[in-house]
């Protein structure tokens, strides 16, 4: 039997998954990666961390398994996005430390660039708003501000490129330097209607062309692995962004159906088939794949951070020792006792799109434990998840009742029960919650001819467990009137404050 390795490079932790033909895990490797705070408002990784921990865990998963090299047909990369790497061709080294999609310290560039009228032309070419959050500001961060980059970029002995592009030249000890047009959507530099690098986007962020990757179908063969990087020299054969690659993994790929994958941030993304969705409430239009010639879009809200305010109380305050204790802790109270925690740490995203938010806890009182907090954290992931599935509604016009959830988050069955009673909407968890590492799996099965159409992928799909609303829902009302209130009070707070 055959196998695919899937490599599935997360903020938090690298992964490896490898399926069979029927997309049964055969083995599961992880291995936590460690974030570096520099600044206030700084978020950055090592390049050759993230790198080496996800060799380390293919090889690992390989073990665990007991298979050979050449029992690995074909290799799909999921990745982190947006978050922002630049290294020398020549030596293949690094010139800067990878800045993390959650980084803020171009706040003051984006602020500029709106201020100059250019946000409707970008919007209308990207499909995004203009935030920290995407790559365009932190490329045009690091040519500022390492000593040489810019000329060096200009000369082409430098190469940009997300976590995705990173993986792929070092797999390829060099070969290739390319992505796929779902990442390059969340760049801010390529046009989502041509699929490729746009020229005007280019000169505004002030990025030279020959500083990035060439933009190729997110199923499509790129190269063969080299074997004395990785252990195999199976083509890699799918990469996708890890958003669209979950959204692939749960089968939404018909307009209308909906999946949110929980992990270091809450992501939410709809299908809307081949014609773009311009936002005008706050959500954000990109690309959700390509297989063949065919391009397919979703619309996309995104919380920053989720499961990374469970790691909060974890590694920060000290409440648990590990992040699935964190559902025990906060069951041990019937609710938050009226405490409410807003974990805009790095700024809100959709829909607020305020990057100057910061974290507050409001409603304490002597009663409030370790539990109510835990359980307002829990609250707080599902509250900010609303938020976006509203925005989605109002922006498509297509009521939300049925959701798909994926993600490390999503095994907390209270999360997902507080989830399904605020949306008043059912959840379906997959048997197999890896989503994310699932959809790469299939992008590169279909490139390199393991099923013929994605219809044959759908029919593997398996449901774990299905919850249902049960809250009353003037209780919701006043549950989710309440929280509004709290965001609106964390809103502009670091702006405020300068």
């Amino acid at each position: 039997m055959k196998y695919i390795l899937a490599l599935d490079q997360g903020t938090s932790s690298s992964r490896a998954v490898i399926f069979d033909e029927n997309l049964s895990v055969s083995a599961v490797a992880q291995e936590e990666l460690s974030i570096v705070y520099p600044h206030s408002g700084w978020v950055e990784q090592d390049p050759n961390s993230i790198l080496g921990s996800q060799i380390r865990v293919a090889k690992h998963a390989l073990q665990i398994c007991g298979k050979a090299s050449n029992d690995i047909a074909g290799i799909g990369i999921a990745n982190q996005r947006e978050t922002t790497i630049i290294w020398n061709r020549e030596t293949g080294k690094p010139i800067y430390n990878a800045i993390v999609w959650q980084d803020r310290r171009t706040v003051e560039a984006c602020d500029l660039i709106r201020e100059e009228g250019l946000s409707e032309i970008i919007k209308a070419k990207t499909g995004l708003i203009i935030d920290p959050y995407f790559s365009a500001t932190k490329i045009h961060w690091i040519l500022d501000n390492v000593p040489g980059a810019r000329k060096d970029a200009e000369a082409g002995r430098l190469a940009f490129g997300n976590v995705d592009s990173w993986l792929l030249w070092n797999l390829t000890d060099g070969y290739l330097h390319a992505t796929d047009i779902t990442n390059a959507s969340r760049t801010m530099l390529s046009n989502i209607h041509t699929g490729d690098w746009d020229s005007e986007l280019l000169e505004i962020f002030q990025v030279p062309r020959q500083l990035l990757p060439d933009i190729k179908p997110s199923s499509y063969v790129f190269a063969n692995a080299r074997q004395k990087v990785l252990g195999t020299s199976a083509p890699i054969g799918g990469i996708s962004g890890d958003q669209q690659a979950a959204l692939f993994g749960q089968a939404c790929t018909s307009p209308g159906l909906v999946k949110t994958t929980y992990g270091t941030g809450s992501f939410v993304l709809m299908h809307t088939g081949r014609t773009p969705v311009i936002s005008t409430k706050g959500c954000l239009t990109t690309v959700s794949c390509q297989i063949t010639a065919n391009i397919t879009y979703a619309l996309e809200g995104s919380v920053f951070t989720a499961g990374s305010v469970v790691q909060w109380l974890r590694d920060q305050l000290g409440f648990i020792n590990s992040s699935p204790e964190v559902e025990n802790l906060a069951n041990t109270v019937p609710d938050s006792g009226g405490v409410y925690l807003v974990p805009a740490f790095t700024g809100l995203g959709t829909p607020h799109w305020d990057p100057y938010a910061r974290g507050l806890i409001i409603g304490l009182t002597r009663a409030t434990t370790k539990a109510h907090i835990a359980r307002a954290a829990l609250d707080s992931i599902a509250h900010q998840t609303a938020d976006v599935v509203q925005t989605m509604v109002a922006e498509s016009g297509i009521p939300i009742n049925a959701m798909k959830v994926d993600g490390g988050a999503s095994s907390n069955n209270l999360l997902m029960q507080i989830q399904s009673d605020i949306l008043g909407a059912t959840l379906s968890r997959p048997k197999n919650i890896e989503s994310t590492a699932l959809g790469a799996a299939g992008l590169a099965g279909l490139s390199i001819g393991w099923w013929k159409d994605v219809t044959e992928l759908e029919n593997l799909q398996t449901i774990n467990h299905i919850f249902t609303p049960g809250m009353d829902p003037n209780l919701v009302n006043q549950f989710r009137s309440t929280w509004i209130r709290a965001v609106e009070l964390s809103k502009g707070w670091a702006e405020h404050n300068r």
